[in-house]
């Protein structure tokens, strides 16, 4: 797997002294992370699909090439009287700028050993423009494991190809759970050689069993519908402490507690590390998935949805990759090709795409951009017939699904069949309507009830 690159989006500004708020001691992962980094801090190590936009710009290949006109060209602008030219062209020559400013060099003593020079490395980042502290753990223990970087992005790369492209800093923290039962890489100093080799091949099946149990225990088959990569450690780690071994009773715990999890976004509020060390202490400690759904339960004070629950939600929510794993498992399908929701479809027609049944455009300035995204307004079909509805009314749009697919299309996302008649000015009641309809579907997918 070659090393990935790092870049920035011409579109946005390249700002000096970004804030560093992303660089915290975790393991992004998710692409939809991913893009927010990418928007708010300008520079970002690439992804695949970012790498794809062609507003993206090679850090090092802008460095190497004094001309624009190949990046130009990319990102659209073919002439100079395009309204962008300037503005691109001026981000590019500040980004060349880097090239002349005057770094501080210290050099050290030629006697200092490779693991004292690392710890100079990590102690002097730990100030000022901050790394991640993976970024930080990766040095020490490449300074004590020669050749492990290669080793390590082997892995990411078997992963990627069964579906699972993952941030490096996610594998690093499930070598570190596995070689010392919990998450910290405060600990790396302290692991010698043959506990990092030997939690590495450990973490390595466990990652394994991680993905083969969420694709086809859980169905989830995509980073994109995981709330925090984290949970993926906890199922690898489960799996590890029970040798690989599950009675049907435990795999059926551990696929509601991954479920659960996920939906309420249990790493995603508060300390994310203290909350994957309770979860690995669990597991270490009695290796019982209802006591992983007892310490959901205790955080968020129930397992079940209420329609309150989905109030404000849209599709930045856990509980939106949760609401499609649902309509999926339902047997949903795109309202014109009949093809099963799915995230792997290929060619741009099929491909896809989460549809505002209240096109946005259609509530214009009746309603805030929040209400219009509300995640109680949105389905999942495909790109073209997501095109061909457009801003087109869904009193208009919706009786001609119903009139050839049937009632059971809508039914299958939750989409109360009296939609197909209600106009903009009863939007929220329609909300409310869905939200209550949504609720019962994620209860019944996840299996918990709403208590009397």
């Amino acid at each position: 797997m070659p090393p990935r690159r790092p870049g920035f989006d011409l579109v946005t500004e390249v700002e000096e002294d970004a804030d560093d708020d992303g660089f915290t001691d975790e393991a992004d992962s998710s692409e939809d992370e991913l893009q927010r980094r990418f928007d708010r801090m300008t520079f970002v190590v690439a992804t695949q699909k970012l790498a794809a936009l062609p507003r993206w710009v090679s850090v090092s290949g802008v460095f190497k090439n004094d001309s624009d006109t190949a990046i130009l060209k990319r990102a659209g602008v073919s002439n100079f009287d395009d309204p962008r030219y300037e503005k691109y062209t001026q981000r590019l020559a500040k980004l060349r700028a880097i090239r002349k400013y005057v770094y501080r060099m210290d050099v050290l003593e030629r006697s200092l050993s490779y693991e004292e020079v690392t710890e100079i490395f990590v102690r002097v980042n730990s100030l000022g423009a901050k790394l991640r502290s993976s970024d930080l753990a990766l040095a020490q223990i490449t300074a004590r494991w020669r050749h492990s970087l290669d080793i390590f992005q082997q892995f990411q790369a078997e992963a990627a190809k069964l579906g699972f492209d993952l941030e490096l800093g996610v594998h690093l923290k499930a070598l570190i759970a596995f070689a010392t039962g919990q998450s910290r890489f405060l600990t790396v100093s302290k692991l010698s050689l043959e506990q990092l080799q030997k939690g590495w091949l450990d973490a390595t099946e466990g990652m394994r069993f991680a993905i083969n149990f969420l694709k086809n225990n859980v169905g989830i088959d995509s980073p994109a519908l995981l709330s925090s990569p984290f949970l993926m450690i906890v199922v690898a780690y489960f799996g590890h402490v029970k040798g690989y071994q599950l009675s049907a009773g435990e795999a059926g715990g551990l696929r509601q507690w991954a479920l659960l999890a996920n939906a309420k976004g249990r790493f995603s509020r508060g300390s994310s590390e203290t909350i994957l060390d309770q979860d690995l202490a669990v597991v270490t400690r009695d290796g019982n998935a209802n006591t992983l759904i007892d310490r959901v339960r205790l955080q968020f004070g129930r397992l079940d949805f209420t329609a309150e629950d989905l109030e404000g939600r849209d599709q930045r929510s856990s509980v939106f990759k949760t609401m499609f794993l649902a309509f999926r498992a339902a047997g949903a399908k795109d309202w014109t090709s009949n093809l099963q929701i799915a995230l792997d479809h290929t060619g741009v027609q099929h491909r896809l795409q989460f549809h505002h049944i209240f096109p946005k455009a259609l509530l214009g300035a009746s309603f805030t951009p929040r209400e219009a995204d509300d995640i109680a307004n949105l389905a999942f079909i495909g790109g073209r017939t997501n095109r061909k509805i457009s801003a087109t009314p869904p009193s208009k749009y919706l009786p001609d699904v119903v009139a050839k697919q049937g009632e059971e299309m809508l039914n299958l996302q939750a989409i109360p069949v009296q939609a197909a008649s209600i106009e903009t000015g009863d939007y929220k009641a329609f909300l409310a309507a869905r939200r209550s309809l949504i609720a019962e579907r994620l209860n019944s997918f996840l299996g918990v009830g709403i208590p009397e």
